[in-house]
């Protein structure tokens, strides 16, 4: 017996010995594996939420995982593109330019799972709650903050509802522009620069807490707004949550390295995975392209319309 088992582990050795190097090829001229952050949340916040994503993920993959800040959404976009970024959270319309310029680039694989397993959210567009402007009809004349051109909730699905309403927003507004953000475009609104603003939320559980995730919920719990102060005017129909994309030509084992850990991150890692997702939620859903097909439509239908 005891020769019977010498012989398996010998054998066992030597593929072993065979098949780990290959395994392990990839990282021998990897350098980092970089990550894109999307603006619409001061930078500070944004490495502070993913520090620890970063330094699980690094463990998990076994290179160095670094961040990339960038200041708005297309910044992201272009990394991706140009192979400097290997993954990034989008929103839905991010991830569409993305697709529209090149569509071998990029591959939405996750998704994130609301507390109730639903995969969408909502656009909101919110008032400062002593304006006096509590419908969207008492919005007609005043000015309008998107959040950002590449923005879904912010920008792309607001402005397709509306149109479809039969509301011109250059002639329903008094004026429109960009906020720079999710979170800056809020505070625009609170400090008087604009009457309204755009931004997104899962618009479940306690309104007085920023419901269980989305922007307002993160500038709550980073004490930058209390509820109290806001009116919230108009709700979008629901929208696909965004995708986290991956590079198409990762190697195949730190794609499938990365998705396991973000798969279960909520379970193995509770703490982290709040803070990475910016609140409430119920881990993580795997899906393709087709998830995102409608918003793809629509963010061509836009560029369509902007020529």
């Amino acid at each position: 017996m005891t020769k019977t088992l010498t012989g398996v582990a010998a054998t066992l050795a030597i593929l072993l010995t065979s098949v780990a190097p290959a395994a392990a090829e990839w990282r021998a001229d990897f350098g980092t594996y970089n990550i894109g952050l999307l603006g619409g949340e001061n930078e500070a916040d944004r490495l502070r939420r993913y520090d620890c994503f970063a330094n699980l993920l690094g463990d998990a993959l076994g290179v160095p995982v670094e961040l990339f800040p960038a200041s708005d959404y297309a910044g992201v976009m272009q990394g991706l593109l140009a192979g400097q970024l290997h993954q990034a959270g989008m929103g839905a319309s991010g991830y569409a330019g993305v697709y529209l310029q090149n569509p071998d680039a990029v591959s939405p694989v996750l998704t994130t799972k609301n507390v109730d397993d639903s995969l969408g959210y909502y656009a909101v567009i919110y008032t400062r709650a002593d304006s006096g402007l509590t419908t969207m009809e008492d919005l007609q004349g005043k000015s309008m903050a998107y959040a950002d051109p590449n923005s879904t909730s912010g920008y792309l699905v607001p402005r397709a509802e509306l149109t479809r309403a039969g509301i011109n927003d250059e002639e329903y507004f008094s004026s429109t522009g960009f906020g720079g953000g999710h979170e800056q475009a809020v505070i625009a609104v609170l400090q008087g620069q604009y009457d309204a603003g755009v931004t997104w939320s899962s618009m479940m559980g306690e309104a007085s807490e920023g419901y269980t995730r989305g922007n307002l919920r993160r500038m709550v719990d980073n004490g930058l707004l209390d509820m109290n102060d806001l009116n919230i005017v108009w709700q979008s129909s629901l929208i696909p949550n965004g995708p986290t994309v991956m590079r198409n030509d990762l190697p195949e084992e730190a794609r499938q390295l990365a998705v396991e850990f973000m798969l279960g991150m909520k379970d193995n890692h509770p703490e982290c995975y709040v803070d990475t997702v910016g609140g409430e939620g119920n881990g993580y859903a795997e899906v393709d392209h087709s998830f995102y097909e409608g918003i793809v439509a629509m963010r061509e239908a836009e560029l369509a319309g902007s020529r």
